[in-house]
C-alpha cells in the first residue's frame, strides 16, 4: 500500500509541469476559438462571422466553429491559411512581448495572414506600424506562452 501511494505522489509530481508549462497554444473562451467566430469568413466574407455548433473542428487541441460546411471544408484543408497568427491572441501584445485576450472586431489581414486584437483601440495602435509590429511578434512568437 505504501509503494502503491508513494508511486502515485511521484507520478503526480512528474505531471506537474506538464500542467504548468504555458499557455495553450490557441486563445479559447468557452464560445470556442476566436470567441466562436468563423476564421475563413474573414477571407471569404471580409468581416467576423460566428460560427455554428453545427460546423466544428478541433485543431491544436481547441474547436474552431464555421457558419457553413464551405467555410469548414476550406479550414480543414489548410489551417495554417485560416487560422488567426499568434494562436489568435492579441499580435500587439505578442509584439509586446506578451499575451492578451481578443476580439473578432478587432482583426487584419495583412499579406494573407489574419491577425486579432484586444480591442479596436489596441489594433488602431497595433496599425501604425503593422511590418514593425509583426516582425517582432514573430521573433516573440511562440516564447510568449511560457
Amino acid at each position: 500500500m505504501i509503494k502503491k501511494s508513494l508511486f502515485s505522489f511521484i507520478a503526480l509530481l512528474l505531471l506537474l509541469p506538464v500542467a504548468y508549462a504555458g499557455k495553450s497554444p490557441i486563445f479559447s473562451t468557452s464560445d470556442g476559438a476566436i470567441r466562436g467566430h468563423d476564421p475563413v469568413a474573414y477571407f471569404t466574407e471580409g468581416k467576423p462571422t460566428k460560427g455554428s455548433d453545427q460546423y466544428t473542428f478541433e485543431w491544436k487541441g481547441e474547436t474552431f466553429k464555421f457558419a457553413s460546411a464551405e467555410n469548414l471544408t476550406l479550414f480543414k484543408g489548410n489551417p495554417e491559411k485560416y487560422a488567426p497568427q499568434y494562436g489568435g491572441y492579441c499580435a500587439y501584445a505578442v509584439s509586446e512581448g506578451s499575451t492578451a485576450s481578443t476580439v473578432p472586431e478587432a482583426w487584419t489581414i495583412v499579406d494573407g495572414k489574419l491577425y486579432l486584437n484586444y480591442s479596436l483601440g489596441v489594433k488602431k495602435r497595433w496599425a501604425k506600424n503593422i511590418s514593425g509590429r509583426i516582425a517582432t511578434a514573430d521573433k516573440n512568437w511562440p516564447g510568449v506562452l511560457n
